[in-house]
């Protein structure tokens, strides 16, 4: 008899529990993924704020599978889905055949149309957003300190954050952290703490998808540290040299890009059916209508939940599902019917800075602030990753920045002009990334950052797998 091939793209939160799920069905699993490592994203922002490394919030898949004998991992970029001949098209030509196939590649940035601006303004999804951004932030304080002019100097120091969800609060408050704790003495020309970090929000409150109550600590909290914040402002435009809010320009070296997200490209290349984000409605057991072989899971699925409402995207939706798909490709086996998918929400937690975090649950009904969600957020974290010595080092980091405020990853990697800019920074020579642009042609459009989403919008309890 031939086992079957359950072939999972995509090595994130929910490929990488849908694999570890069938780790004793009776099948093959051949997990495809571009990059080699599965990334904790909730920390991610602190790899661009140069408090943790890369190594200490990645592993490498293969090192998670490798007691797993029924599991090979792939390094390739899957481009296309035949589905009538059920064969994965790489970008380099090969084809990969499954018997059962589960799709969770995600959701990559969105600019509402301009993807023309991720240059100036990049997003944070991947180690290299993280790194890019750290250069950028240290690069600004290093050109600062050479700058003899006083608009210059002003703008170099400005630091400008878009979209106040978990991933632009957290950012936001990191950013302001290290200006005004950690470079103080560094430095012999300028003052960092006398940077300025604004987080611009359309809403009317920042985390706009928690309890009222605790946006507005949130904000309190942010503005007792120094960051400055604006709501009800729409950027209209980015450009190098800063954003445009309306009519009003604010010069900034530094943009980030936290407002919104939009489903994997590869959602529109599988013949389904998808909403306005390019997400792909699946069934209640999450294959897609007409395909019972193929599962669509994470944040390129669009199912409503048993309130009615589509599903947020976040990470822990994606772990959940990524089980239940399994769970139903082993029912199948077993001749046994199919079960449908419920959500069960475990929380949301979000940190603003040291000693200021929310929590929220809804069953039981939970809401904290402080120092208590500072501290549940400190370990839920830590017992999160993946891997005891990626556990101990984010630990020992953790308690160094907090007894000494020192970050120690403060370095600025890469080629660096003469000008003390990142290389190709000058807008007409960079283009926007693959990704976004692939998203941008097929149609897709901006979601809002909901909860945010355990891949560095928001952060709830999460198991980390064991291996």
């Amino acid at each position: 008899m031939t086992v079957p091939n359950v072939v999972v793209v995509g090595g994130g939160f929910g490929g990488l529990w849908a694999a570890r799920a069938l780790r004793r069905a009776p099948v093959v699993v051949t997990l495809v993924d571009r990059r080699n490592h599965h990334l904790f994203q909730p920390l991610l922002y602190q790899v661009a704020t140069a408090a943790l490394s890369p190594a200490d919030i990645a592993a490498p898949i293969r090192s998670v599978l490798r007691r797993q004998k029924n599991v090979e991992v792939f390094m390739g970029e899957v481009v296309d889905v035949d589905r009538a001949a059920r064969q994965l098209l790489l970008a380099d030509g090969q084809r990969i055949a499954y018997d059962y196939l589960i799709v969770a590649t995600g959701a990559t940035h969105a600019y509402f149309g301009h993807p023309e601006w991720e240059p100036i303004a990049p997003g944070l999804k991947t180690v290299e957003d993280a790194t890019e951004i750290r250069r950028r932030f240290l690069l600004a304080f290093e050109a600062a300190e050479q700058e003899r002019d006083e608009v210059a100097r002003r703008a170099l120091l400005t630091f400008v954050v878009v979209g106040a969800g978990p991933t632009g609060v957290e950012m936001s408050g990191a950013m302001t952290e290290i200006a005004r704790k950690s470079l103080t003495r560094d430095f012999r020309h300028i003052d960092p703490s006398s940077a300025r970090i604004i987080l611009i929000e359309g809403g009317p409150r920042v985390l706009a998808a928690y309890d009222e109550k605790l946006s507005a600590y949130a904000q309190r909290a942010l503005e007792r540290i120094g960051v400055q914040v604006r709501l009800n402002s729409i950027v209209t435009k980015v450009e190098e040299g800063g954003v445009w809010v309306g009519d009003e320009f604010i010069a900034a070296r530094n943009v980030v890009w936290a407002a919104g997200v939009t489903a994997s490209p590869l959602g529109k290349r599988m013949d389904a059916e998808t909403d306005r984000v390019g997400r792909v409605k699946v069934q209640p057991d999450l294959s897609i209508p007409g395909d019972p072989r193929v599962f669509v899971i994470g944040d390129l699925a669009w199912l409503n939940g048993d309130d009615g409402k589509p599903l947020p995207g976040v990470a822990q939706v994606a772990m959940q599902q990524g089980r239940q798909a399994a769970k139903n490709i082993a029912r199948d086996l077993r001749g046994e019917p199919r079960l449908p998918f419920h959500y069960r929400d475990k929380g949301s937690m979000a940190t603003i800075g040291r000693r200021a975090a929310v929590l929220q649950m809804p069953r039981p009904h939970v809401l904290a602030k402080g120092w208590f969600a500072w501290m549940a957020w400190l370990f839920i974290h830590v017992m999160s990753l993946i891997g005891f010595r990626n556990r101990i080092s984010v630990f020992i980091e953790w308690a160094w920045n907090y007894l000494t405020w020192q970050r120690g990853a403060r370095l600025i990697t890469g080629e660096v002009s003469p000008d003390l800019k990142p290389e190709g920074y000058h807008a007409h020579e960079l283009s926007p990334s693959p990704d976004t642009q692939a998203a941008h042609d097929a149609g897709n459009r901006a979601a809002e950052d909901e909860r945010g989403w355990m891949g560095g919008d928001v952060h709830q309890a999460a198991p980390a797998p064991k291996g």
